[in-house]
């Protein structure tokens, strides 16, 4: 394994979510790419992630760059379920239109137990940057007598 190969391929890590976190599933998420610094994450936006005025809401932006900090903690980690949002911190700059939604997440620190990332949501009909994310996630120690790797 190279040092940039993640944990997980992309497939294993939706197969993993699916059985983890099963909640996920009607999201219909697809990985368009995946390392361990970088990770590119789609999202079919649906009627329900709209919000007056006919754009994505500011909490369907949030749910998407949550999601893709939690999935490069662990294409980073490997299996971490118990992992958990301690911060997320958005700057809202455009409407994003109806349709596909992008996040492009990269790794800013991999500490002992903080993961920190930077997401850029875009609309898929634009280059533009429509929210900017930076997400804190907390992943818990090994447990005690467990092999430490």
């Amino acid at each position: 394994m190279t040092s940039d190969a993640p944990a997980f391929t992309a497939d294993e890590l939706l197969d993993y979510i699916s059985e983890i976190f099963p909640q996920v599933d009607s999201m219909n998420l697809k990985i368009d790419a995946m390392s361990r610094q970088n990770l590119r994450l789609r999202w079919p936006s649906t009627e329900r992630h709209l919000r007056p005025g006919g754009t994505i809401s500011g909490p369907a932006m949030m749910t998407l760059a949550d999601t893709a900090a939690y999935f490069q903690v662990l294409a980073n980690r490997g299996p971490v379920p118990l992992a958990v949002t301690t911060n997320l911190n958005v700057h809202f700059l455009k409407k994003p239109q109806p349709g596909d939604l992008i996040a492009e997440a990269e790794l800013l620190k991999m500490g002992t137990r903080l993961v920190v990332s930077s997401v850029h949501l875009y609309s898929s009909d634009s280059p533009e940057v429509v929210a900017h994310a930076t997400v804190t996630y907390s992943v818990p120690p090994p447990k005690s007598g467990a092999p430490s790797g």
